[in-house]
């Protein structure tokens, strides 16, 4: 069975989010194996200078490769990454499914990605260029990876 990780950085508080992702978790269950591995924010100064992000992002970079599926694909939400309807993100998952037992998705801190977390992708992704709170783009993700395995396999949830 394929394996699904969503990696980030951060917990999620608010029992709003939190409802919604089990939900989608549970519907998961059917598809694939799905886990969601929250990792520690880096603490951040009010009005950080430029090397003080870039260490943040090295922190946290440094956490999120060593979380990473050993032969996994890569999919780091980035600002630059390509966007793809909910029907294509489906046929994504549904090729790489056929040369890999598990993918990652990753999502960053306040301040994104490290340049090393993103040479680690095998596909960037952008969800929009829209920004979202870390929490809604969490949820949102979730759901789309369950839509796309609705996709896949003719389910009645996406019209």
């Amino acid at each position: 069975m394929l394996s699904v990780n969503i990696i980030c950085i951060g917990k999620i508080k608010e029992k709003y989010w939190t409802d919604a992702i089990t939900e989608y978790k549970k519907r998961l269950g059917a598809f694939c194996k799905f886990s969601i591995i929250e990792l520690d924010e880096e603490k951040t100064f009010n009005n950080p200078n430029s090397s003080q992000i870039g260490a943040i992002l090295n922190a946290e970079g440094k956490r999120i490769i060593n979380a990473l599926s050993k032969n996994s694909y890569v999919i780091p939400m980035c600002i630059e990454g390509k966007q793809l309807s909910s029907v294509e993100l489906s046929e994504k998952l549904n090729d790489v499914s056929l040369g890999y037992s598990t993918i990652d998705f990753i999502i960053g801190g306040s301040w994104g990605l490290s340049g090393e977390v993103k040479s680690k992708s095998n596909f960037k992704l952008s969800m929009s260029k829209m920004t979202f709170p870390h929490q809604m783009a969490r949820v949102v993700l979730t759901e789309q990876i369950y839509r796309a395995f609705e996709i896949m396999n003719n389910g009645k949830y996406h019209k």
